[in-house]
């Protein structure tokens, strides 16, 4: 998030002063201000200069555009540290891109927040006209939470509240919501203390703290509650209009029930009426904030004074009276007096009243059975508010809750409709939902945020007063109403036994119209206050630009009003008018605020439990348990209102984190979830140091070696694409890259080969992380990647390298010794190797191979990877409808037809489906194309061998100073010397080139023997074969006369007949997994090596070679 400061600083050579924009995490750069007194700085006017702050750590960084070091406003002379003592020049350089301290603290100290909905200003004059109202605690939070809280519910529904649940399970409800409030209010304070609050209020500190996807989520859910509450106002103020203060101006009214809150009419009449005040308010909150806040002061004023004529009313008598049936029923204002408060006329039992007619059938007015109810029942007039001390509070004290319908719990009225009776089902849950918005309005002042001088300040001074005494209200209203009113009364909600009056009014000193003007105007004025919040919340969100679509709102006026903002939330706003019921709107204001105070208290547990070192709120009266209870009490109130709201609340907030994360939210704010990541991650990293893991939780942690063209772009992405099908079981996946170089020249290039192999991973869908390595040598660098890649116990069982493709056309060692030395580092990790060959016929990520097998050719054990391996592929998309094959080689001693049966048994306690073949290879004579293929590989390595060496080497070729001074071992075997000397002319990879310069050439002595020994590899002499030497030429000419050594014969023999083999059988198959020979010990057998593996993989599409780390990696028990 982008945080705005304006800084003024004077101008040492003019009087006029620079107004200098600072962005964190943007470039920003504003028009530098004319200097008429023509200073230094006036030099440079119509130039731009840009400075950063980043918001996360506040870091200055950047560098300054279109002005010199000696102009810009941060960097001059003085602050370069170019003085004349020379104190600082050890930093000078440092001083050309950061400030000094100095300037840095009274660039920070000389800051005024400026709210994101106005416009930047271009000059001093234009900031003054278009700066926004900038309030304190009172005006800019404790007042709007006042007015916020004291609303609707207070004056319509809650003697109603009283009067079902009594007084002690109203003072309980009234308990619990206040206290969830002034907890949420205690970690919103810690939040907002720590640190600057922009605009967004209750958004901001939530996105922050929790990240994008959760502030996303959680911010549309709280802007959605607070446009639903201006209709539940709204439609407040509806009712008040035509119930209590002027039924006649009621449009819809053909049957004449419109002035009853349940009929069709009148709720028409509240849709109509609820529009009009709408627009009406929308148009206020349109013009500005500053008139909003004029006309916030009117009906603050409102409120106060209605509350202090309730609270003079209960105490004074009041005459008010109403019918009541048997003492504890309530009749309709059609019996007002005494004289029509009787079941007979004038006395006479032979003459029903009117009220008497409507207890008896018309046929049987005299009759036996309408007599026996008459004596069993009698009518009077009772006093509406007795006032305290008559004993009413103990009869109020217990609930009475009752269904749509009834007049008591489980009785229909009797009267033909003149008892009053519950419109609705209630209960302790419903009351609940019902009252909790009426302590919602807490956040009223952070939303406005923006308009705060200084929100860190005002915020939990203002919420927390405001929450303190709207608690004491509530609470001494409720004993109040407990004990001075019946609770007849209490429970007829729309007034109907007391000529259709609001019973608030009634109980006020010294007119009942001080409290219907007052009522009416605290509703409207909350109303107003949550317009002007819900735009400015939505606008915070939409700059955030975290869900693309909502960015439109983000735009504002000239003046800095969020207009389109504005517009969605009075279109929102007017689908809650439509419904027309408040008690219906009601909860669906509790979910959604419910939902934002559990994360209000989540971010701050969440930040106080991780101890993160940028978590110094300067509110102290904080604690995490407080924290957590306040969010185990949010869930709480969401299932016992309503279990359904509240799993729809959730599923709504869910799908918009899921859009948020899918999107691709790519913002970075330090949240807490972070933070909790990495404690996540540390905790189960020292997990894993404590042992290996058991064989049933193996997974193949994969290191990709990907190798970077000379673009620095991966030279064979489907190596990704491979590994990405592999990761169907889940896991860690590594891919580093080596670019050779020097560090320090490299890193640039580094950087982009480290995008272009991020962007890669993405496109191959490979979830893992990415590392470069730049080294002088190549294998020295993907030995120390094999070495160091992965943190702890999440480190790396399984490597994925590329074959060495052209290494028969290169003369250099190198385009297959890095190979080799990959296996052989492989080995010694004692990790598994997989090494595809023919890696571009391998299927994409987006290909789906329709049939065909996985051909396993499981020759040598290696822990069950040929096993595991298609089992892990199949899971993939790409690989699923594959079917799986096992072949297995027997000799001449083994029993076949035992070990199919044996694999079998193996495969079923596996829990492995596949097909079981086992392939006979019996003894047979060297082919001719065998002999002819093993000769031409010594051939071929001979001459290579010849071409490395340099002309001045050649003159003593080495093999020619041992067919000279060599004696048959035959005849001195047992002689050391003879031993050593072999030893000292074997030598080691030579750096020099075959084409050296005949210029540089010297005559070297025979003399000098000793020395050529002492050039070659200290490790040439560790490196010496036990093994038979190959067969070498009389001279170093006679290529033809080489004869191949018989181990040479046998390898390529045996790499030829599996080959014919393998062809075969599998040249179908969409994948051959074989097993990897183990590289050889001897530098000088690595070409042959490399053959053998040629041949053995000739003919085939796509081939897998794996060799297994020395371990199990799958098992038969469960």
């Amino acid at each position: 998030m982008s945080q705005r400061f304006t800084v003024t600083r004077p101008n040492i050579q003019a009087d006029n002063e620079h107004e200098v924009e600072i962005v964190g995490g943007k470039t920003t750069s504003i028009q530098a201000e004319n200097d008429p007194a023509g200073g230094g700085a006036s030099a440079k006017n119509g130039k731009k200069y840009t400075r950063l702050i980043d918001s996360r750590g506040g870091d200055f960084y950047g560098s300054f555009a279109g002005y010199s070091e000696e102009g810009a406003p941060f960097v001059n002379d003085a602050e370069k540290g170019v003085t004349n003592d020379g104190n600082l020049a050890l930093y000078e350089d440092d001083f050309k891109h950061r400030p000094k301290i100095s300037s840095l603290l009274n660039t920070l100290a000389n800051y005024k927040t400026l709210p994101e909905h106005t416009q930047e200003p271009e000059g001093r004059d234009k900031q003054v006209k278009n700066a926004a109202p900038q309030m304190g605690t009172l005006m800019g939070v404790y007042l709007p939470c006042l007015q916020n809280i004291l609303g609707v519910i207070l004056f319509i529904r809650l003697t109603w509240i009283v009067g079902n649940a009594g007084a002690l399970e109203s003072f309980f409800i009234i308990l619990i919501s206040c206290a969830t409030t002034s907890l949420t209010a205690i970690s919103m304070s810690a939040i907002a203390t720590n640190g600057v609050v922009p605009a967004g209020g209750s958004y901001f500190m939530i996105s922050r703290a929790l990240g994008p996807e959760f502030g996303g989520a959680v911010g549309v859910l709280f802007y959605l509650g607070t446009t639903f509450a201006s209709s539940m106002y709204i439609l407040g103020a509806i009712e008040i209009l035509l119930i209590y203060i002027a039924p006649p101006i009621a449009i819809f009214d053909e049957d004449g029930s419109g002035t009853t809150s349940n009929s069709p009419d009148m709720l028409n009449n509240m849709r109509v009426y609820g529009t009009v005040i709408l627009l009406i308010l929308s148009l206020l909150v349109f013009v500005g904030v500053k008139y909003v806040n004029k006309c916030a002061l009117l009906f603050l004023f409102c409120v106060i004074v209605s509350i202090c004529c309730i609270y003079i009313g209960v105490f004074v008598p009041n005459d008010l009276q109403f019918c009541c049936l048997d003492g504890n029923i309530s009749l309709t204002t059609e019996y007002r007096s005494v004289e029509e408060c009787t079941f007979y006329v004038q006395g006479n039992t032979s003459h029903l009243s009117d009220l008497g007619m409507t207890f008896c059938d018309a046929n049987d007015v005299v009759g036996d059975e309408c007599s026996s109810f008459l004596k069993k029942h009698y009518v009077n007039m009772t006093d509406a508010i007795p006032g305290l001390g008559n004993g009413l509070f103990k009869e109020n004290l217990k609930n009475l809750y009752r269904a749509g319908g009834e007049v008591l719990p489980r009785q229909l009225p009797n009267g033909g409709g003149s008892e009053v009776v519950a419109d609705i089902t209630t209960s302790f849950t419903i009351l609940l939902a019902i009252f909790f918005p009426s302590v919602t309005g807490i956040m009223a002042g952070s939303n406005r945020s923006g308009d705060l001088k200084d929100a860190q300040f005002s915020i939990p001074r203002g919420t927390l007063g405001a929450i303190f005494t709207t608690s004491f209200i509530y609470m001494t209203c409720v004993l109040f109403f407990a004990g001075a009113v019946r609770g007849e009364i209490l429970r007829d909600k729309f007034g109907e036994s007391i000529d259709g009056r609001l019973l608030v009014a009634n109980i006020a000193w010294p007119s009942e119209w001080v409290i219907l003007i007052g009522s009416f105007l605290s509703t409207i004025g909350a109303g107003l206050q949550s317009l002007t919040g819900a735009p400015r919340l939505l606008q915070a969100i939409a700059k955030d630009n975290i869900i693309p679509f909502l960015s439109v709102f983000g735009k504002g006026s000239a003046t800095g009003e969020p207009t389109w903002a504005l517009l969605l939330t009075v279109a929102i706003s007017e689908l809650g008018i439509v419904i027309a019921k408040l008690d219906s709107v009601a909860p669906i204001i509790t979910m959604f605020f419910l939902m934002c105070y559990m994360f209000v208290n989540l971010a701050c547990a969440l930040q106080t439990l991780l101890k993160t070192p940028n978590w110094r709120p300067r509110f102290k009266y904080y604690h995490w348990l407080l924290s957590f209870i306040g969010m185990i009490m949010c869930v709480s109130l969401m299932f016992i209102s309503s279990w359904y709201y509240a799993l729809a609340a959730m599923a709504l907030a869910g799908c918009i984190y899921k859009y948020i994360e899918y999107r691709g939210a790519e913002k970075e704010w330090g949240d807490g979830l972070r933070g909790l990541s990495l404690q996540a991650a540390r905790y189960s990293l020292l997990r894993l140091e404590e042992g290996p893991p058991h064989t049933k939780n193996w997974r193949p942690q994969v290191l990709v070696l990907c190798k970077m063209d000379e673009n620095l772009i991966p030279k064979h992405r489907k190596l990704l694409s491979f590994a990405s099908q592999l990761k169907a079981g889940r896991g860690l996946t590594l891919v580093s890259s080596v670019i050779p170089g020097d560090y320090a020249a490299k890193y640039p290039e580094s950087q982009a080969a480290a995008q272009e192999l991020k962007k890669v991973m993405i496109e191959e869908k490979v979830k893992g992380f990415h590392q470069l390595l730049i080294a002088k040598d190549v294998s020295e660098g993907i030995s120390a990647c094999v070495q160091m890649s992965g943190l702890g116990g999440l480190q790396h069982n399984t490597v994925i390298a590329g074959w060495p493709y052209g290494w028969r056309q290169s003369t250099d060692e190198r385009s297959f010794r890095v190979f080799l030395d990959i296996v052989r580092n492989v080995s010694a990790m004692h990790n598994a190797l997989l090494v595809p060959k023919n890696i571009m016929l391998f299927p994409s990520n987006d290909q789906k191979l329709e049939g065909g097998s996985i051909d396993v050719w499981w020759i040598v054990h290696d822990g069950g990877m040929l096993m595991l391996l298609p089992f892990l592929l199949r899971q993939h998309k790409t690989w699923r409808n594959c079917t799986m094959k096992i072949y297995t080689v027997a000799q001449m001693e083994d029993n076949s037809i035992q070990m199919k049966k044996d694999l079998k048994t193996f495969l079923y306690h596996l829990r492995i489906d596949a097909e079981i073949e086992v392939v006979e290879l019996p003894g047979c004579d060297i082919s001719a194309y065998t002999y002819e293929r093993t000769l031409l590989m010594e051939q071929r390595n001979q001459l290579l061998r010849q071409m490395k060496l340099t002309r001045k080497e050649s003159l003593y070729d080495a093999q020619g100073i041992v067919d000279l001074h060599h004696i048959p071992r035959s005849e001195h075997e047992n002689e050391p010397v003879e031993r050593t000397t072999e030893r000292k002319v074997r030598f080691a990879r030579q750096e020099s080139s075959p084409f050296d310069d005949p210029e540089n050439e010297e005559v070297l002595k025979v003399t000098e023997l000793a020395d050529i020994s002492e050039v070659a590899e200290p490790d040439s002499v560790n490196l010496i074969d036990t093994e038979p030497e190959e067969a070498t030429p009389s001279t170093t000419d006679g290529l033809l006369n080489i004869t191949p050594s018989d181990r040479n014969v046998r390898r390529m023999h045996t790499a030829v007949r599996l080959n014919e083999i393998i062809v075969e059988k599998s040249h179908k198959a969409q994948l051959v997994i074989l097993n990897l020979p183990g590289p050889p010990k001897l530098q000088r057998k690595e070409q042959n090596y490399m053959e053998y593996l040629e041949v053995l993989t000739e003919g085939l599409e796509r081939v897998l070679m794996v060799r297994g780390g020395g371990r199990e990696v799958i098992t038969i028990y469960s």
